[in-house]
């Protein structure tokens, strides 16, 4: 039987006093995103969300304002889909702060039909992961000025639906699939923190993947009743046989808040993380060779070079 996760955001926090503690949560206006963000500045951290536009950034602070008077919150415009955006974003924010504690890659899109970024990638990889890829680069001397620091990537136990397609990661030769494509992604987010903790763990930088749980958020919006059933039938044919129980985002967001302010995670540095515990990944999410290989074609697509600490 599936034991059903039950920690929440706020079982993590209790009795912590966050003041001082800088977090930036990308994809913060709804969701996994604003409970994490609601949860942090309850506990006094100064909080900056992103969204995709003013308007739901605006709205988003607002709500989060009412429910906590007093706390230190706001929000920047960040379209993850366009390395323009992000660029734009990473001077707006450099600008703003001389420092960061903890960036929460939260932000992301699952099973949306076949399309690209602004920049010709295809859309799960080119907004999971080269968006983020680019931002962590390019705030890696805010997190490392104010090390010791952490960052988390939202990532999923659906990682086990594809590897990488080194050869066609962009799917120009076909053969694409929702939940393939997105499972890539998720992939290169577990890949990407064991290269983060590689590169810069000996500079007091923690990075740390996550897989929230089965939570029903509007992440799955363009879910058909196929998707559904290709879902099912891939958790059926591996070693769980079933999916997951659902959850609410108090319980989903958690382990992205443990991991963002536990102690005790420092010796287990690039792991991945689930129900507020480590846990295991498909041995080629946790490949450091494969992790060097993603970080190398990821500089190759964006074009933004990153050097090692």
């Amino acid at each position: 039987m599936t034991t059903t996760p039950s920690i929440t955001t706020t079982d993590v926090l209790a009795g912590m006093d966050l003041s001082g503690t800088s977090v930036l949560v990308t994809g913060g206006t709804t969701g996994l995103g604003k409970e994490t963000a609601r949860a942090l500045a309850a506990a006094g951290a100064t909080v900056v969300i992103t969204a995709r536009s003013a308007d739901k950034g605006a709205t988003a602070i607002t709500g989060l304002r009412e429910a906590m008077p007093g706390c230190d919150v706001d929000f920047a415009v960040l379209e993850l889909a366009s390395l323009r955006s992000v660029r734009d974003f990473c001077s707006r924010f450099r600008e703003s702060r001389d420092h960061v504690d903890v960036v929460i890659a939260n932000a992301g899109i699952m099973a949306v039909p076949f399309g690209h970024t602004d920049d010709g990638f295809e859309l799960h990889f080119g907004t999971n992961h080269l968006g983020h890829f680019v931002l962590i680069g390019r705030l890696l001397p805010m997190l490392l000025t104010g090390a010791p620091a952490r960052v988390v990537l939202l990532s999923s136990g659906g990682h086990a639906a594809s590897d990488i397609r080194w050869d066609d990661p962009n799917f120009e030769q076909g053969g694409y699939t929702k939940m393939g494509a997105y499972g890539q992604s998720k992939t290169a987010n577990i890949l990407h923190a064991v290269e983060l903790q590689r590169r810069y763990g000996a500079h007091g930088l923690r990075a740390y993947s996550v897989h929230p749980g089965m939570v029903t958020t509007d992440l799955g919006r363009h879910f058909t009743r196929e998707d559904y059933n290709d879902l099912v039938a891939r958790a059926q044919a591996s070693a769980a046989g079933a999916l997951p129980p659902r959850v609410g985002v108090d319980v989903g967001a958690a382990t992205s808040v443990w991991a963002a302010v536990a102690d005790g995670l420092e010796a287990h540095g690039g792991a991945y993380l689930a129900d507020c515990a480590t846990a295991d990944a498909q041995p080629y999410a946790m490949d450091p060779d494969a992790a060097r290989r993603l970080w190398a074609l990821s500089e190759q697509l964006t074009s933004e070079h990153f050097p090692e600490g």
